[in-house]
């Protein structure tokens, strides 16, 4: 009997070590994969290459009719299918507004699983980018509400 406690003991502390160790990886390549607004906004105003990409659930794009000037808007669901909308040769980030950037996450994690080397998420997605007090600009073009990732 003591010998299973042991083992549900042990058993217990490894899933638990592991999740932590997989949770710091995950923190560390987000950190190291995002930036922050005031960033963006500087090499949105000198660097017409870098590629923009609102991929906010469609409900949070009903609630904030708005992009970041230049943005392309592509639902999440697309992206996670085919991340190729995204493209591998040229820097791009990603912004959504779910809390902790998980949109965000999902698909820079995706990206990163394909070898994509120059995606970013931006920190805080649009809410960081207004509260700064950056342009935003109407979006106008038709959606679905489709919910599903």
């Amino acid at each position: 009997m003591a010998l299973i406690v042991i083992c549900v003991g042990a058993l217990c502390l490894a899933l638990f070590v592991g999740s932590r160790i997989k949770r710091a990886r995950a923190r560390r390549e987000l950190e190291e994969h995002s930036i922050e607004p005031e960033t963006l906004h500087e090499l949105l105003t000198v660097n017409q290459k870098l590629r923009v990409f609102d991929v906010r659930q469609p409900l949070d794009l009903l609630a904030y009719s708005e992009l970041i000037p230049g943005a392309t808007r592509i639902p999440p669901k697309e992206v996670l299918a085919n991340p190729l909308l995204i493209p591998r040769e040229e820097d791009a980030v990603v912004y959504c507004t779910c809390p902790d950037d998980k949109t965000s996450r999902e698909i820079l994690q995706r990206a990163l699983s394909l070898n994509f080397s120059r995606v970013k998420v931006l920190r805080g997605g649009l809410a960081a980018w207004k509260a700064k007090g950056y342009p935003v600009v109407p979006y106008r073009d038709a959606f679905r509400l489709d919910t599903e990732i």
